[in-house]
């Protein structure tokens, strides 16, 4: 996969985040005196990539047997962090030159207050021997004990000639030569600055031919916006099993962010323009913002369909009701 293949090693080959590179220079010069890190960022701008980056320049050598790397929207609960974290954060450190085990939180956000909590209580414990890196899409999802207790380095949407000029070169390096500038644009376009999701495009329209505006179109994110615009179809016309169906689909299987989902949705209901747009654009933003804060994202979009039912129930009543 082109994703991990060009995926920096070091923190000065991270594109673009210049701020929180130069921060996190000054940080590892004395490595002893570091603290707990916390990383918040849209997706795709490189906050796995720098977690990574300090624990290779951290721990050198020895940064895969003393980093330990957790998805915690998988391993959300209060066990994963008395098991798992308690029992890595507990062991002391052998090697020469090591002066303590990183354990890198991805989607931290995503974890319980209960588990938040007591994982507050193994930072304090363990600073000794452990640092934290937690990575998140927004640090509001965060405990206000553990933010105190991190550096905050927020990572900013990456702009479209950083993109394009990084895909240029992966094109360049692949030795792909038939690729069109105005196709790298779209594929930013699509991606909305997320550069895993426009690697992952970029590799898919190569593997099916020429790099234009044409096979971007086709493989990427344009399809997906047709599926969205198939579940708001669905929803406002009733049938809710098969829009949630096909949402868990959009976003479990195809892997399309909730924040995408529903931009792509209300792109769709302001196409479409229908009389109660201000009562649909308002139950999105209510949604949204519950997202944000850290409400479980399959609840939150499975209750915007059951709105949109009810919505489009309306609608068509108010439509009978004019005849």
């Amino acid at each position: 996969m082109w994703v991990e293949k060009y995926r920096p090693v070091k923190l000065d080959e991270i594109v673009n985040q210049a701020h929180v590179v130069a921060g996190l220079k000054e940080l590892i010069k004395a490595p002893s005196e570091m603290p707990h890190l916390l990383f918040a960022g849209p997706p795709g701008t490189g906050k796995t990539t720098a977690a990574l980056c300090v624990a290779r320049a951290v721990l050198k050598d020895y940064w895969r047997d003393y980093t330990l790397e957790l998805n915690a929207s998988d391993e959300r609960g209060i066990q994963t962090v008395r098991e798992r974290i308690k029992i890595f954060a507990s062991y002391s450190v052998g090697a020469a030159g090591v002066p303590f085990r990183i354990i890198i939180l991805d989607e931290a956000d995503e974890m319980t207050n209960d588990a938040q909590t007591a994982l507050r209580r193994i930072m304090e414990e363990s600073s000794r021997i452990c640092r934290f890196i937690l990575i998140c899409n927004y640090s509001s999802g965060i405990i206000e004990p553990i933010q105190s207790r991190t550096a905050i380095f927020r990572f900013q949407r990456l702009e479209e000639g950083d993109v394009v000029n990084h895909l240029a070169y992966i094109c360049k390096s692949e030795g792909i030569k038939n690729f069109k500038e105005n196709a790298l644009a779209l594929i930013y376009k699509i991606s909305n600055g997320d550069l895993r999701y426009a690697i992952n495009i970029l590799q898919t329209a190569a593997a099916t031919g020429e790099i234009s505006v044409e096979n971007v179109e086709r493989v990427a994110g344009i399809s997906n916006k047709a599926l969205v615009a198939d579940i708001v179809a669905r929803a406002l016309n009733g049938d809710f099993n098969a829009a949630r169906e096909k949402m868990l689909e959009l976003t479990k299987v195809y892997g399309m962010s909730e924040q995408d989902f529903l931009k792509y949705a209300f792109e769709e209901i302001n196409r479409l323009n229908p009389p109660n747009l201000d009562k649909i654009a308002e139950s999105i933003a209510k949604y949204d913002y519950r997202i944000i804060v850290g409400a479980n994202p399959d609840i939150q979009l499975t209750a915007l369909l059951a709105e949109l039912v009810q919505l489009g129930k309306d609608l068509a009543q108010q439509g009978k009701k004019g005849k």
